[in-house]
């Protein structure tokens, strides 16, 4: 039999490692996925017995024997493909294992989606607790950086043109409170998301003779997971929110990897992803440092992109159940998990070795001289001539410096309509310095950090770096 073992990144031998997470894939692993149905079997046998549904002893039968490391996944595979059937060969199994006596209880009442839903919203909580542990690891470095660079002017650019100097930690800042915004998305997601399912049939419960409300409750407790007020059998908005979240956190970390990668250009060289003796950037020219760990970050952020159409796709529900769409939030589900965890991985991986070059901020700070300073040059005189006038006239100083090569400043000195507005002239070369107009970055760095390190402070992580805690 050919070896078919490694068929997508996900579980690459070869290739996994770029790009997934290995702590992540073990919580998709079949294994995993057979133990939390199976949890979710013995759940739903100790809710019955302690509801006198069914026998103490069944439900302690059925405990014992739900042990996945007991199970042939590859017969059970096989059998799911015979009977077409995800769960019957997992509950005939069990069944087996916990006696003809007590197997008789296994599964009573319940149907495939109950188990399979809740199965996999406890592979959803370990997976977004693993989530959110990376992601405030990352929030913590960037807050690092952000204190550090803090004051270390640099291009700001818009339009991928050179715009107005800021400092590298405002950068660093910007990126930190949109990682904290995710940390609070994804903590405001779970009560929503982290929810039982039991609903029998058609999700009237009817199999329960009334005691269905009450049977959901106490399974749900034993699982440590939310009761819904009915059975979401057809509603998979829970499902669909937290994978656009996490499919948000794998955008961020495209995002600063592609910064990264932008600005380890040659002509920029800024900054530059870890480099280590070992890493080839190219088969055939040597010489070459590519921001290749950047590439395969932005790779797997596409990759993500894509789940949360296809998880808005599966809420596409008929009446009251549909196997049609399982198979999605099966797929995109472990995936989407999967790539983010390794995003979050490579990503923090980067940030904690990245290089900054001061002398190439510095250089590239003063590519235009002062011409960059136009905003402070017109907000100088619209005090004296009104904001309106005052573009024009800088602007016309501003295109004659592009063409001519000239300072701003000698060409606003020429102007006649700036030289008429009865502006303070003697400062503008004290005011068209770069270091100079950095605006309030310092102080927005400050309240951002201070922000970051509360929010870490308040859920149990050192808010300070490994070095520094040492």
């Amino acid at each position: 039999m050919p070896d078919i073992s490694g068929s997508h990144l996900m579980d690459s031998r070869v290739l996994g490692d770029l790009f997934t997470s290995e702590a992540m894939r073990a919580v998709f692993t079949d294994r995993a996925m057979v133990q939390s149905w199976l949890d979710a079997e013995v759940a739903l046998a100790g809710a019955q017995a302690g509801l006198d549904i069914i026998p103490t002893e069944a439900a302690a039968h059925i405990a014992d024997a739900a042990d996945a490391g007991r199970f042939d996944l590859d017969a059970m595979g096989h059998e799911v493909g015979r009977t077409a059937h995800p769960l019957v060969p997992l509950v005939r199994r069990l069944a087996e294992e916990a006696g003809p006596r007590w197997g008789a209880y296994v599964h009573y009442g319940a149907t495939t989606q109950d188990i399979t839903d809740t199965g996999l919203v406890l592979q959803v909580r370990a997976a977004i607790e693993l989530t959110e542990r990376l992601l405030r690891d990352l929030i913590r470095q960037l807050a690092d950086l952000a204190e550090r660079h803090r004051d270390l002017p640099m291009v700001g650019r818009t339009h991928a043109q050179h715009a107005l100097p800021i400092t590298l930690g405002f950068k660093f800042a910007v990126l930190l409170a949109e990682c904290e915004r995710h940390a609070d998305r994804l903590r405001d997601a779970r009560p929503r998301v982290l929810v039982g399912q039991l609903g029998g049939a058609v999700g009237s419960m009817a199999a329960f003779g009334g005691r269905g409300p009450e049977l959901q409750d106490a399974m749900a407790r034993r699982l440590g997971l939310g009761s819904a007020p009915v059975p979401w059998h057809s509603a998979r908005d829970g499902l669909a929110e937290v994978v656009g979240v996490v499919a948000m956190v794998a955008a961020t970390c495209g995002k600063i990897a592609n910064e990264v990668r932008v600005l380890q250009r040659t002509e920029v060289a800024e900054l530059a992803e870890p480099f280590t003796t070992g890493k080839v950037g190219s088969s055939t020219m040597p010489h070459k440092r590519n921001p290749m760990f950047c590439e395969y970050i932005i790779a797997s952020a596409i990759l993500c992109r894509q789940a949360p159409a296809s998880m808005l796709a599966a809420m596409h529900q008929e009446h009251e159940r549909d196997m049609s769409l399982w198979g999605v939030e099966w797929a995109v589900v472990p995936e989407t998990f999967c790539l983010a965890a390794g995003l979050l991985e490579r990503t923090g991986w980067i940030l904690d070795g990245l290089v900054v070059h001061p002398e190439a901020l510095y250089r590239n700070l003063h590519t235009l001289g002062d011409l960059m300073l136009s905003e402070a040059a017109m907000m100088h005189v619209a005090g004296a001539m009104g904001k309106t006038a005052a573009h024009d006239a800088v602007y016309e100083a501003s295109m004659a410096a592009w063409e001519t090569g000239r300072p701003l400043r000698d060409l606003l000195l020429e102007s006649p309509a700036v030289t008429a507005s009865g502006a303070d002239l003697d400062e503008l070369g004290e005011l068209l310095v770069p270091e100079r107009y950095l605006g309030s970055c310092g102080a927005l760095v400050d309240r951002t950090v201070a922000r970051a390190r509360a929010f870490l402070a308040h859920t149990g992580v050192s808010a300070t770096a490994p070095e520094e805690a040492a």
